[in-house]
């Protein structure tokens, strides 16, 4: 059980930020993509989010043909295996938080299937992502389903991170800066956040990923100190951003990838397909 909360968890964090979607019915707008090597080596990019809603967890014909052709299935980090990565190790948000605040933990810890013990001690920062999603954490969503389809297939999977990486992203923030983003999560309501979570869900289905990139700047960023916001951004995106590039371009020299991230890894100047253009990969929509 702990195991799987923690794997849970870690694909979570894809939603805050980092999140994309896929469908059949998108495939040619912009967010599953092949990209070629002048030598002709292979890279597919698709772009995910984690959720289990069922408008997501349809694959299409051309989607599985991908995978069932790579050498290697990549997504954005390895799920942690030590619950020290999601726990502080001394501090207990008893003492951090008012006890109206608190209420609005327990209820959305209960919400989520969250012990209260564990709760307590769970890092601002990651509860922020937990309890910002309207749905609870289940094991079927899109992204995880993904790398079930390559298991299935006998396709070997890797991170892109690893889960000290991956959960140190915003470990970097300081507890004064996590709570402030916490706090930003519990002062939304229940009808808000089902409200933001349809609208970006429906801009996935557009298959737009530059308007992703423009609400979730909206809704996010909204919610917190623009400073903070900016600083989040660079260390979730921009620098995430540049070591996935380099990894998935060195994997690439010996193997054919299908690589899974969130959509808004893929959009902008210094996204993944303007890094592999710069690469001098061919990029091209997948129909």
């Amino acid at each position: 059980m702990r195991f799987l909360y923690l794997k849970l968890v870690s694909r979570l964090l894809a939603l805050f930020v980092f999140a994309g979607i896929a469908l059949p019915a998108f495939a040619g707008q912009g967010l599953f993509w092949q990209a070629t090597s002048p030598e002709g080596r292979m890279i597919y990019l698709f772009g995910t989010i984690h959720t289990d809603d069922n408008r997501v967890t349809v694959f299409s014909q051309s989607v599985l043909h991908a995978i069932k052709s790579v050498d290697l299935f990549m997504m954005e980090t390895e799920a942690p295996r030590d619950s020290r990565l999601l726990l502080m190790q001394e501090a207990n948000l008893q003492e951090m938080l008012t006890e109206h605040e608190l209420e609005k933990v327990y209820r959305l810890a209960e919400f989520h299937v969250m012990h209260r013990e564990t709760v307590l001690r769970t890092k601002p920062w990651l509860l922020a992502v937990v309890f910002d999603s309207p749905r609870p954490l289940t094991p079927f969503a899109q992204d995880n389903l993904l790398m079930t389809k390559a298991e299935d297939y006998g396709i070997a999977v890797k991170g892109l991170a690893t889960a000290e990486e991956h959960f140190a992203t915003l470990d970097h923030f300081s507890m004064e800066e996590q709570l402030i983003f916490l706090r930003a999560v519990l002062k939304r309501t229940d009808k808000i956040r089902q409200r933001d979570y349809e609208r970006l869900l429906q801009a996935y289905l557009r298959g737009n990923a530059d308007q992703l990139m423009a609400l979730n700047e909206k809704v996010t960023g909204g919610m917190l100190p623009k400073n903070l916001w900016q600083r989040i951004k660079t260390h979730l995106m921009d620098n995430r951003n540049e070591v996935m590039a380099e990894r998935l371009l060195n994997e690439a020299q010996t193997k054919r990838l299908f690589v899974a991230v969130g959509a808004s890894h893929l959009a902008g100047g210094n996204g993944l397909l303007s890094h592999l253009k710069r690469a001098g990969y061919t990029v091209k929509p997948v129909d």
